[in-house]
């Protein structure tokens, strides 16, 4: 099991490049790694990023 980074900056990095290269969306990144949706976009959220579904990614 993949532990994801605890640094938000971080976290944004290997999200975004993790929902480019592996998954469609973010529902199956979160059920992936069995994390709740809306912890990963609060973390987020903290450092003015928000998921984009039209991209997948955080903008």
């Amino acid at each position: 099991m993949t532990t994801l980074p605890k640094d938000p900056v971080m976290l944004l990095s290997f999200t975004n490049m993790q929902l480019r290269d592996n998954y469609s969306s973010l529902d199956e990144f979160c059920k992936s790694f069995m994390i709740d949706k809306k912890d990963i976009i609060s973390a987020l959220s903290n450092i003015d990023y928000e998921y984009d579904s039209r991209t997948n990614q955080f903008i």
